[in-house]
This record gives C-alpha cells, structure tokens and sequence, in this order.
C-alpha cells in the first residue's frame, strides 16, 4: 500500500517535539538498572503535602463528574492568600496552558515576540505555532538583557517573555532594571513575568510583580503548583492579569482544562506553609552543598535562585548526560537548553546529591586520568 503523506500546516513543519527529562521507568528498562536517581526536569524531590494526599483521597469519589471549569473555590483562595481580586486569576493544565492560551489568542500571522536566548523553549514553541516571529535576544552572563529587549521592540511586537528566574540559568533579573522594562514596554504589548519558580527565591534584588498589576494592564505573571508544591504530575498552574485579558482567554480556553484531584490537591496545598518553607530551607542546603562540590571540582555555574543548577563544562553535556545515565543518574544536558557545553542538575535530597556528585566526579576522574 503506497503511503500519502497528509501536508500539515508550514508553521508545524520546523518545530521540533518537546524532549523532556528521561522518565525513572524508562531508563529503567533500557539499563536494566534498579535504583535510578532523576534529576533532569526541576520536579521537587520532597514530594508534595500530606494535606494534598488527604484532599485528592476525598475527590476521588468525585471521579465521574466534571470539573468547574474555572476552579472557582481555588481562585477565590488563591486571591485570598496573594490579596487580589479573583477576577484577575485564571487557572491552567499546567502554567504551560496559560502560555497557550495567550499566543492563541493574541498572536497573529507574522507577529513578533521577544524573548531571551536561552530560556524556556515553550515560548518559542507556541509562538511558532499560532504563526508568529521569535525574536530572540541572547543573555548577557545567563542573564535576561532586558535594554536589548527592549530595543528590539517594533510596530509587528505582540508579546514580551521574561522568565525570572530563568530557566534553564536559574538567574534573576535586577528589581529596578526589570521594574524599569516593565514601566517602558507600551501598553498595547503583552509582558509576561514567568515566575515559575518564584518560591524558591530568597533575594532582595529580586522584584515583587504581583503589586504592580494594578498600573500595568498589560502585564502578566505566571505561576505553578508543579515546582514547590510537587504537584507536577497533576498540571496545574496559574496566571495572574487584567479580568479584560482572561475574559479573552477562557473564550480559547478547554471547558474543563484542570481536573478535580489537581483543583483539590492544590487547594489544599495553599494551607501547608510549613511544608513550602521546608522544601524551600532544604532546597538551599542542597543548592549550597553542590555549589560547594562542583567548585572544589574546578567547575563554575550560573548563580541559580531556583531548585537546579546549569554547570559549565570543558566537555559537551551530551557526554556527561550519557555518562552519568549508564550510572543510574538522570540530569538534563546543555545541548537540548542552547548551551552545548553544560549540564542542568536539579537540586535533590542529600542523597542524590552526594550519589550526583560522585558520579560526575568519577567521571571527571576517568576522563582526567586521575
């Protein structure tokens, strides 16, 4: 039977998939290997709270009924605990879907959108997509350059991605240089804050957005339950802007995009402060212990305010990548995030680090001769 290949749309032709941290289960199966450490896609190794697993418990007898699709008693907590008005909080399978539904509904055929070299690739993914232009700025020491984004900015500008801290550097950008951008960038553009992990930082460079909603409508943050919540596996993120953007969103939105045991789970989580400022303690320890370790290796790393570390190396990241994935031991290579040479580790508990640590030393050793 001769095969016709179905044309899909040219905007789909150059897009690659997304490639995603090697699951435990798979490496598993193609080593062979019984104890796998993973630490290639920033999840939290202490888990999620206890009061999430009692409320997923009770939901599940609500199984065969849908969900409200606009998680009304979340956001309505969620506006409690953040001291804003529910109307500006919109819920997503994953902050990812919030990213979706923005270029969905305000990108055009050939419109432009700035965003950092390197940062995460879903912006330029969905940008692609619904028809639209990346114009990427490289970063400046792992660093957004928030002038030469703004430089870049022309009459076909739509959108504007700040990833803060960025992924995959783990940097922050400067209060007043991003208090500054946000004042500049016109009004008829989109700024979008990704503040994925912005449990994680303990800075006082680092800029508080959430106040400024109020005088900037243009602007929005994301947030997610997937990094210090540990509700990764349930998607479920959120984003924060004008009533006037999500009454424009939810028209492209998925009637029920966030389901019940991720809506209860994450409800429930918002009361466990506890369990946050000890993931966000233990995360710090772990962070100071590996920066400790790779220095005495003689390897530098991107100053991280997140729960991974991207680490320079005088090798490709594919190398170790593989190196270390006959170990038993999953990390992220550079290659896949734009910088060939490094690796990204995600911070986890003493365990894995040390079992991390040894593994890359071992290698370094091997490859030194030492």
């Amino acid at each position: 039977m001769t095969f016709t290949k179905i044309p899909v749309r040219q905007n789909i032709e150059s897009i690659s998939p997304y490639v995603s941290g090697k699951p435990i289960e798979e490496v598993q199966r193609e080593l062979g290997l019984e104890t796998i450490v993973k630490l290639a896609s920033n999840e939290n190794p202490f888990g999620y709270s206890p009061l999430a697993k009692e409320a997923m418990l009770a939901e599940m007898e609500q199984t065969s009924f849908y969900p409200e699709g606009m998680a009304p008693a979340l956001a309505e907590k969620l506006a409690r605990k953040l001291k804003i008005n529910k109307d500006h909080i919109i819920l997503g399978n994953g902050s990812d879907e919030v990213i979706r539904l923005l270029t969905r509904t305000y990108i055009q055929q050939n419109d432009e959108v700035i965003m950092a070299d390197v940062t995460f690739p879903r912006y330029e993914t969905n940008v692609l997509i619904d028809g639209g232009t990346p114009v990427k700025i490289p970063l400046i020491n792992g660093v957004h350059d928030l002038q030469g984004m703004y430089e870049a900015i022309t009459e076909k500008t739509r959108m504007i991605f700040v990833c803060n801290p960025n992924n995959p550097t783990g940097t922050i950008v400067q209060k007043e240089k991003l208090r500054s951008f946000i004042e500049k960038v016109p009004k008829h553009i989109l700024l979008i804050v990704d503040e994925a992990y912005y449990e994680y930082v303990d800075d006082a460079e680092y800029l508080e957005t959430l106040p400024l909603l109020k005088m900037h409508s243009n602007l929005v943050i994301l947030r997610t339950f997937s990094k210090i919540y540990g509700l990764a596996a349930l998607r479920i993120g959120y984003g924060l802007m004008d009533a006037s953007i999500i009454q424009e969103l939810v028209k492209v939105k998925e009637p029920f995009n966030t389901n019940r045991l991720a809506q209860a789970a994450a409800f429930a989580s918002l009361d466990d402060d506890p369990f946050v400022e000890n993931c966000v303690r233990k995360n710090e320890e772990g962070r100071r212990y590996l920066e400790n370790e790779l220095s005495k290796m003689g390897l530098t790393f991107f100053p991280s305010h997140a729960n991974f570390l991207m680490v320079e190396l005088n090798q490709p990241g594919r190398d170790i990548f593989e190196k270390l994935l006959i170990q038993g031991v999953i990390i992220r290579s550079g290659h896949l995030l734009g910088y060939e040479n490094t690796i990204r580790v995600t911070i986890g508990t003493p365990l894995e680090n040390e079992r991390f640590i040894a593994s890359l030393q071992h290698i370094i050793n091997k490859t030194s001769g030492a």
